[in-house]
């Protein structure tokens, strides 16, 4: 399905480092809890995420990654998501984080 530039222009991905992990064990599916700083404007944003089939707890704290802070906050078991973090989707659902290859600021919009 093709999309307009104005569509795109709507979806509002942002730059974020995750500053706290936690297991997941109410979701259906393996996941983890993050708590993500976007920066002063947006501040601080918690999602569930299912990449625990790559990434470690230890791993995550601390990584830049991209997300998108604009879409309505959805319930995930006993938790509520407020982004959705954006990852390639391999073989088995085997999700890679989308990050910057070099540390940037916190907040900064992908375009």
């Amino acid at each position: 399905m093709e999309i307009n530039w104005k569509d795109f222009e709507k979806v509002e991905m942002r730059v974020g480092t995750i500053i706290q992990v936690n297991d997941f064990p109410e979701a259906r599916k393996p996941a983890y809890q993050l708590k993500i700083d976007f920066g002063e404007k947006i501040g601080l944003r918690k999602t569930s995420a299912q990449i625990t089939k790559r990434y470690k707890k230890e791993e995550l704290q601390g990584k830049q990654i991209v997300a998108v802070v604009n879409f309505p906050k959805k319930q995930i078991a006993n938790f509520m998501s407020e982004c959705l973090v954006l990852g390639a989707v391999g073989e088995d659902n085997d999700i890679v984080l989308l990050s910057p290859d070099a540390k940037i600021e916190n907040g900064l919009r992908i375009g």
